[in-house]
């Protein structure tokens, strides 16, 4: 089953502030920070026309009366993991999905509480008895429809997708519902007039891999009932892909320079992480959001794989000044190390590249990193980073709003 807390961030506000109960309520960033994106809406909110991920001015046109909060992450980590307790008490097979869904395999627990709809709904009431929030559940042989399922019915719905049903209930659906499908991909399906789960699933997988690669026979197989992705036991790390962090400036970036700066202050925290999992970079991603909110991204290989910040925001500034045009100034920053390894695993040196620089690079970010670690992240840091960055007070990079991964 597919577990989904309905409107998550906004509902533990509305518990936290029951003043809040039955109001247009919407969890957004800082403003004056220019993070004024809303992370999560409640229902009435929604029913306004309020959209996750616009900006707050936007959502206020459509909904005047629309009252916002902002986050705390600290209360949104408690809720889920009380919430995952009491999943606990039914499976120890729980595979979380951001803070607020969780996919369980219950297989092994029909003896003791019976079938999946009798399971989802002891786990539905529970939380809506223990921790004031509710849930839409999706029950069915896969995790794929499972999800689909949980969209399905919402809020505080259970839906259950079994193999008898599943062509009457998830073909119909648009392409764009299901997992995976982002809008890159539903543009080029639809160029073919693949418009439907339906559609994708009678298309042709050799059609599809011509058209998307190997992520076109997995949209395939996915669309036709075929995952056999297990459920991960509850604790079980998950193999890390890619590491990457963005900020929203405080003001428009107009200059090389200004990119440059907050290229290598975000490229600090990708290096902690891909240090903290004992992993190498072998490329590297830019994303850029312009000031009229469209975006594009950006990669290319690294000449060594290496987690040395400064090598990697270099590398990524390289590839910004080769490929961005700069008819708009930039609202917001991504930068991600991709193609990932461990950084066991010995290097080739190149005659085209000199590895003795990235050599002494890493040494020295050895040290900081340990200094860091001993005395904080302040007590060291590169001179170029006391300039004004135009970055605000950042949240934790781990913390991310609810949403869906997409190719």
């Amino acid at each position: 089953m597919h577990c989904d807390m309905n409107a998550y961030y906004a509902s533990v506000e509305i518990k936290l502030n029951p003043s809040l109960h039955g109001k247009p309520v919407a969890v957004a960033g800082s403003q004056a920070d220019r993070n004024g994106i809303i992370l999560a809406k409640s229902e009435e909110a929604k029913q306004q026309g309020v959209k996750t991920g616009e900006v707050i001015w936007q959502a206020k046109q459509k909904c005047p009366n629309l009252i916002t909060v902002p986050p705390q992450y600290d209360q949104y980590i408690l809720h889920s993991k009380l919430a995952h307790n009491i999943y606990y008490d039914y499976t120890d097979q729980i595979e979380p999905f951001g803070l607020d869904e969780c996919w369980l395999d219950v297989t092994a627990s029909k003896a003791l509480f019976g079938g999946g709809m009798q399971i989802a709904k002891l786990i539905s009431n529970r939380v809506k008895k223990e921790l004031k929030l509710t849930l839409s559940i999706g029950v069915s042989f896969n995790k794929i429809f499972a999800k689909l399922g949980s969209d399905m019915n919402k809020p505080d719905a259970i839906t259950y997708v079994s193999r008898e049903n599943y062509t009457d209930l998830i073909f119909k659906l648009p392409v764009r519902s299901l997992l995976g499908v982002g809008y890159a991909t539903e543009r080029k399906l639809t160029k073919y007039n693949i418009l439907t789960i339906g559609d994708l699933a009678r298309t042709d997988p050799a059609f599809l891999q011509s058209k998307l690669g190997i992520n076109g026979i997995k949209l395939w197989l996915w669309a036709n009932g075929l995952d056999n992705g297990r459920v991960r036991v509850y604790g079980e790390s998950i193999p890390v892909k890619t590491v990457g962090h963005g900020i929203t400036t405080t003001e428009d970036l107009y200059t090389d320079i200004e990119v440059w700066r907050v290229l290598l202050a975000l490229s600090e925290n990708v290096s902690k992480r891909l240090r903290s999992h004992s992993l190498r970079a072998s490329g590297v991603q830019i994303g850029v959001r312009r000031n009229d909110m469209s975006s594009t991204e950006f990669q290319a290989p690294l000449p060594y794989a290496t987690y040395n910040a400064f090598y990697i925001s270099q590398n990524g500034f390289i590839l910004f000044k080769e490929r961005y045009d700069w008819k708009k100034p930039i609202r917001s920053l991504t930068i991600t190390a991709i193609n990932l390894e461990s950084s066991d695993i010995p290097r080739q040196i190149n005659i085209f590249h000199d590895f003795s620089k990235l050599a002494k690079l890493e040494d020295l970010e050895d040290v900081m990193f340990s200094l860091h670690q001993r005395y904080g992240t302040k007590s060291v840091y590169p001179a170029r980073l006391m300039e004004n960055l135009k970055i605000a007070k950042q949240v934790p990079y781990d913390i991310k709003p609810p949403g869906l991964p997409v190719f």
